[in-house]
């Protein structure tokens, strides 16, 4: 079992059924510019204000930088169908295979995998307000630059380095979340940074279909014009997050001093605390290495990346096949993208309200697994009911996310935890990123039975997971000693 408390930080003992702030009214602090209520005295009223200064600072900002993050890893998706029918596709300018495209979708992943512990290190020695603005220039640079490439080696190249700088940003949104704000804050919170990747898959497509029209402009393919488009906002944006962004409660020079022992205050009776002052110790270390209970919870994200990569990259192709195509095939892949969005946030909203975060991620994971097996079964031609299968295992995989990353770090205990097992989280959805690349074989078109029972497979393994990591959290509390902080099931 994870250490309690931080090596610098007093011993906090906590029996509140929700570890959550209790005013001196007796309230719970619930408000913010998310799921605000009335205040109905003056102490509420402060802690709704310093939430919703929190939301304003983090939230829109976390927002925009994912979504940027999302078009980076995503697009190669879009560009491998656009202008096809005038010769004009990245596959065709690069005379690449599919194979060649697979590897360069996987190489991205790989250099993902070795470089999130390494990223979150560097966010913790260098702040999250400086690390975040480093490598959101370096995978904006690394996208333009793709728009000059003549071959497939250097493709290969750039979208390694893409891989390294897209790395550090998930693991830095989630650790920033856990010193910032309390479990029951974060679950809606997260769900709208998350759901700027499906509602970045929607736009994503609408810009391709209107960046098609640019082909051969200034002599550039279409796909070139699109790497730069997506590419310049994240080097522009990175001077906004340097200037905007705070790091931790302790310094944050925008607080009032009031505000500040507030900030810090309420995050006492979290079991993730602000942690910009603790540090790694190799005890620490070696006890969040060792607890076993982490790498169901990393597995869980194996099977979930599975699927979501394999929609991320492939849709655009999939429905292709469906005998939507060309421009059309780009606008059609906004709907499951647009509704994912929509349920992620619903659910999620959810799942804050009534504590229900592993619960929902479950069932999510079910219903998600479900639409891929009825879509496998479906025969090829039966080209609506299978989208409709679509839009809906897309919608599932997406609104599971957020709720589990809001369980997963609720039972983070301390900096070491919260400083290794949120990047290895992250970093083991690799390993399901190669298999979701490569499951959708085009030799399958336009039915890819392969894909659709594959993805419908780790997603009820997934939901196996989480089912049995509830019944551990169960036990453990049950053995738990009075006023030591209950795990959350």
């Amino acid at each position: 079992m994870l250490p309690l408390v931080t090596e610098s930080a007093p011993s906090q003992s906590v029996t509140s059924r929700d570890m959550s702030t209790t005013l001196p009214n007796g309230k719970d602090d619930e408000a913010g510019i998310i799921g605000a209520k009335d205040p109905s005295s003056s102490v509420d009223r402060f802690f709704a204000r310093l939430l919703r200064r929190l939301d304003l600072r983090f939230i829109p900002a976390f927002m925009l930088m994912y979504t940027l993050s999302f078009f980076a890893i995503a697009n190669i998706g879009n560009v491998r169908i656009l202008n096809t029918d005038t010769g004009d596709s990245l596959l065709q300018v690069l005379k690449m295979t599919d194979e060649q495209f697979s590897l360069a979708v996987v190489i991205s992943a790989v250099s993902y995998a070795i470089s999130n512990i390494p990223s979150n290190y560097m966010l913790k020695y260098l702040s999250p307000r400086r690390w975040l603005p480093i490598i959101m220039v370096g995978w904006g640079a690394t996208e333009m630059i793709m728009a000059i490439i003549q071959n497939y080696s250097t493709l290969l190249g750039l979208r390694f380095l893409l891989g390294v700088f897209v790395a550090g940003l998930i693991p830095g949104i989630i650790y920033t979340f856990t010193v910032w704000y309390r479990l029951r804050e974060r679950a809606l919170r997260l769900s709208l940074i998350m759901a700027a990747g499906p509602l970045g898959g929607a736009f994503g497509g609408v810009i391709t279909y209107a960046v098609g029209s640019l082909d051969r402009v200034q002599g550039l393919q279409a796909w070139r014009w699109l790497f730069i488009i997506e590419g310049a906002p994240s080097c522009l944006l990175a001077i906004f997050v340097y200037s905007f962004l705070p790091s931790y409660p302790e310094k944050a020079g925008w607080l009032s001093p009031d505000d500040r022992a507030l900030a810090m205050s309420r995050m006492k009776q979290e079991t993730s605390k602000s942690l910009g002052h603790a540090t790694i110790t190799w005890k620490g270390a070696k006890s969040t290495l060792t607890d076993w209970r982490l790498y169901l919870h990393h597995l869980f994200c194996i099977f979930v990346s599975v699927s979501m990569t394999s929609v991320m990259i492939f849709s655009p192709t999939i429905i292709d096949g469906m005998g939507y195509q060309g421009g059309n095939a780009q606008l059609f892949t906004v709907p499951p993208f647009a509704l994912a969005f929509i349920m992620t946030v619903t659910t999620s909203w959810l799942a804050d309200r009534y504590r229900m975060w592993s619960t929902w991620a479950m069932v999510s994971m079910a219903f998600a697994g479900t639409t891929f097996i009825v879509e496998g079964v479906l025969p090829p031609t039966a080209f609506k009911a299978r989208y409709a299968m679509l839009c809906l295992g897309t919608t599932f995989i997406y609104a599971s996310y957020p709720s589990f990353l809001t369980w997963f770090t609720g039972n983070l205990r301390d900096t070491n935890a919260t400083t290794l097992a949120i990047p290895m989280n992250v970093a083991s959805m690799t390993f399901g990123e190669m298999i979701g690349m490569f499951i959708y074989k085009s030799a399958e078109a336009p039915g890819y039975p392969t894909g659709n029972f594959t993805n419908g497979a780790v997603l009820f393994a997934g939901a196996i997971c989480i089912g049995v990591l509830k019944v551990i959290y169960k036990k453990r509390n049950r053995g738990l000693a009075v006023g030591e902080c209950p795990w959350i099931t």
